[in-house]
C-alpha cells in the first residue's frame, strides 16, 4: 500500500515549483486586488498556506501592511524569507497556531486546507475567521466539493485530500459571525499535466462593527 504524504512533505518537495505553477492564479491575483484596496494603511494580515510568498505576502508586504505568513513546509518558508524580505514567516500549522493578540485586519487563506479531513477543515475555517477584528477581512479560496478522504496523485505525489461544498464554507463562515459580500468559482489549469484543472471557490468576507 502507498503511504500518503503530508502536506508538509508534498510543499517540501515542490518548493519553487509551486509558485511556476500556482504562483499567477487569477481569481487569487483579483482577491489580492479586491483586498489591497479595502484595507487600511499599515494592515495587519496574516496569510495562511503562505507557500514561497507569493504572491500574497509580496503583494500585501509592498504596500505597506504588516504580513505575517505561516506554512506548514519549512522549505516553504525558508524561500518565503528570502523572496519577501518585508514579511514575517513562520512554520505552523493553522489548527494549532497562536495569532497575535488583537487579531488582524485580514486574514487570506489560498488554497491550504485540502489536505486535511473534513472535521480539520471546519475547526480551521472556524479559527481563522475568529482571528479577524470587527472591520476586517478574511479572503478564502479553495477546491470546493463534499469529498472526504480521497487519496490521489497530485504534482507525482500520493496524498489524500478533502474538502466541503460551497454551501458549508459559507455557513461556517456566516456562523462564525462574517458576512459573506461575493462568492464565485472558476476553473484554472496549471501548465504541468501531473495537477490538472482545478475549479476554485473565492469567498470574500468582512466581520461587522
Amino acid at each position: 500500500m502507498t503511504r500518503r504524504k503530508s502536506a508538509a512533505e508534498v510543499f517540501d518537495a515542490l518548493g519553487e515549483r509551486y509558485e511556476d505553477l500556482f504562483g499567477q492564479v487569477p481569481g487569487q491575483l483579483e482577491a489580492l486586488d479586491w483586498l489591497a484596496e479595502r484595507l487600511p494603511a499599515g494592515a495587519r494580515v496574516l496569510d495562511v498556506g503562505s507557500g514561497t510568498g507569493r504572491p500574497t505576502a509580496e503583494v500585501l508586504a509592498h504596500a505597506g501592511h504588516s504580513v505575517t505568513g505561516i506554512d506548514v513546509s519549512a522549505a516553504m518558508v525558508e524561500a518565503a524569507r528570502a523572496r519577501v524580505p518585508g514579511a514575517r514567516f513562520d512554520q505552523a500549522d493553522v489548527r494549532t497556531y497562536a495569532p497575535r493578540q488583537g487579531g488582524y485586519d485580514a486574514v487570506c487563506s489560498f488554497f491550504p486546507l485540502l489536505v486535511m479531513d473534513q472535521p480539520d477543515i471546519a475547526v480551521a475555517l472556524r479559527r481563522m475567521a475568529s482571528w479577524v477584528v470587527p472591520g476586517g477581512y478574511f479572503v478564502l479560496a479553495t477546491v470546493p466539493g463534499d469529498i472526504r478522504g480521497l487519496d490521489i496523485e497530485w504534482m507525482g505525489h500520493p496524498v489524500t485530500v478533502s474538502s466541503l461544498s460551497t454551501e458549508v464554507h459559507l455557513s461556517l463562515l456566516a456562523e462564525a459571525g462574517l458576512d459573506v459580500l461575493r462568492h464565485h468559482t472558476a476553473f484554472f489549469t496549471p501548465t504541468d499535466p501531473l495537477a490538472g484543472p482545478e475549479e476554485h471557490l473565492f469567498c470574500y468576507a468582512h466581520r461587522p462593527v
